[in-house]
């Protein structure tokens, strides 16, 4: 019985290990895209640089999370726990100011068009009581 949770142990370990490979392979690559991207754009002269690289950067450490956190299945010392839990507090972190700046760059990129049509309104076409009081002081 023992042989057997041993075995066990041991190819979840390796799963585990080469799951969190695979999920930090993603992030890299997902980074590298985006950054790539960014460079594109940013030749382009494109205004929404900013808010492209910040989602790739966003996703890019959602998915080095996920790596993080799966790698705190097979780990055996308290030291290492919180290693791994500095890391996950300061990424989990990193990622809530980016959706953050992503908020924040979207509202500064988008036009509101609701606001700016009855601004416009309001300064093109007088209102009916305004007429009436323009007339009479004519």
């Amino acid at each position: 019985m023992e042989d057997v949770y041993a075995n066990a142990e041991v190819i979840l370990r390796y799963i585990v290990e080469f799951s969190t490979l695979l999920l930090e392979f993603f992030g890299i690559c997902i980074l590298v895209f985006t950054a790539i991207k960014a460079f594109v754009l940013w030749i382009k002269r494109d205004n929404s640089i900013r808010l492209c690289l910040a989602q790739g950067i966003a996703l890019a450490l959602e998915f080095k999370l996920g790596g993080e956190v799966l790698r705190t299945v097979v780990v055996r010392e308290w030291a290492e726990l919180g290693i791994l839990g500095a890391i996950i507090a300061l990424r989990a972190i990193l990622t809530f100011l980016i959706h953050w700046e992503i908020k924040n760059e979207k509202k500064a990129i988008s036009p509101q068009p609701e606001d700016d049509k009855n601004d416009a309104k309001k300064t093109i076409t007088p209102q009916p009581e305004e007429e009436k009081k323009a007339a009479k002081a004519d």
